[in-house]
């Protein structure tokens, strides 16, 4: 009787690793989906950018550096791999855009542009798809790392190695608001 007893307490401590271990799987494949939605958002957003430069080049002929540095910016993004290097490459190019987008409105050519505010436009609809996809992101992250810290779940994922995932987050100096001289003069 006293080996039923212990048969069936142990059985029932294995299924509830099991159940924890397999709810610790799917948070983490959550979270790894939503950083594949975050990327191809990204992948979007860097194939609309040679497009909006090709496109401006020609009219913002004072602004060479501007477009340099949203170049530079896109290059280092989509050489960027790991959540804190990506977050780090991206914010540069958020500036950038900003910096490129702050400038554009100083020429009234630009702004009558079809094809220009066009690009403008899915760029601007593909940053809000990035900032939707890099929120749940985080509660995503924020979901898992809590259910491998809480008890009982931190004694299952200590035996299984679960480490917890990184945030995607804005450096310092992407929280500042961004400084744009419109002025031509001196140029």
């Amino acid at each position: 009787m006293v080996g039923l007893i212990v048969l069936g307490v142990l059985a029932a401590v294995v299924i509830w690793m099991v159940m924890i271990y397999n709810g610790l799987i799917a948070a983490r494949n959550d979270v790894q989906a939503s950083w594949k939605q975050i990327d191809v958002q990204l992948k979007r957003r860097h194939d609309l950018i040679p497009n909006l430069v090709a496109t401006v080049k020609g009219a913002m002929e004072f602004e060479q550096d501007t477009l340099e540095k949203v170049i530079s910016a896109r290059a280092k993004a989509v050489g960027a791999s790991g959540p804190h290097s990506r977050a780090e490459a991206e914010n540069m190019l958020t500036q950038a855009l900003g910096k490129l987008f702050a400038v554009m409105e100083n020429y009234p050519d630009l702004k009558s542009n079809k094809n220009i505010m066009q690009l403008q436009e899915e760029l601007t609809s593909t940053e809000n798809r990035i900032s939707f996809a890099r929120q749940l992101y985080n509660d995503l992250v924020a979901n898992f790392r809590t259910r491998i810290e809480v008890f009982p779940n931190n004694i299952v994922s200590s035996l299984f190695s679960f480490k917890p995932e990184e945030y995607f987050e804005a450096e310092e100096a992407a929280r500042a608001t961004p400084s744009v001289n419109l002025s031509l003069k001196g140029k």
